[in-house]
């Protein structure tokens, strides 16, 4: 490979996102063997020993070197005192990932929306104990205040745009652009005075499923 050609740096770096992508479900497998052996507190040569492998074989698995067989996956298992199912469990996750273009999140209709807040949705969590959502709020001149939101869980605000003063509980806060408030979203909480119009932040929401 020529350093100094463009091409040829391209196609290295090609070929190096197609292993990896291949390369995903060793990568897997040998995290979760690193994980159980480290939740033992035993070493390498420790569970190499109990599954009849070399030091060097069990270190090639845990860094996602080596495909290993059914056979060595039943003896690790043995060794860790797993089932054989729990080293493909991080493979089987699922890992999502959401690509929102400028103004193209999805319009949601929210308490807020009755006194002219905007709710974009950028996001959300699938199949997690946890729900996350992120949104675009925008307030204009049709907007009205409203300091009485809530909700159970955590919340974050960054302000992107504009000034507001921002209630929550029983104190006021003044944020404007590049301010940020993180809060118990029990409390009651909202806009209660637009500064500067128009305002524009980023909202995520933190909660438990069990909550929703």
């Amino acid at each position: 490979m020529n350093v100094n050609d463009p091409s040829d740096l391209s196609e290295a770096a090609e070929s190096a996102k197609e292993e990896l992508k291949d390369n995903q479900l060793e990568i897997a497998i040998g995290r979760q063997v690193r994980h159980f052996r480290q939740e033992l507190d035993m070493t390498v040569v420790e569970v190499a020993n109990l599954a009849g492998m070399s030091r060097g074989m069990l270190s090639k698995i845990e860094n996602g070197m080596t495909s290993p067989s059914l056979a060595t996956l039943r003896a690790l298992s043995k060794a860790l005192n797993v089932p054989v199912t729990s080293l493909f469990r991080k493979y089987e996750e699922q890992r999502d990932a959401t690509y929102v273009k400028a103004d193209a999140g999805l319009l949601i209709e929210r308490r807020g929306s009755r006194a002219g807040h905007q709710y974009r949705l950028l996001g959300h969590t699938i199949g997690k104990g946890i729900s996350v959502e992120p949104y675009l709020v925008t307030l204009t001149e049709k907007s009205e205040v409203f300091p009485l939101f809530q909700h159970s869980g955590t919340e974050f605000l960054y302000i992107l745009e504009g000034k507001v003063t921002y209630r929550h509980a029983n104190r006021t806060y003044t944020l404007s652009k590049g301010d940020s408030l993180f809060f118990d979203s029990d409390a009651p909480h909202g806009p209660e005075e637009l500064l500067e119009l128009p305002i524009k932040m980023l909202s995520v929401i933190v909660q438990h499923r069990s909550e929703d």
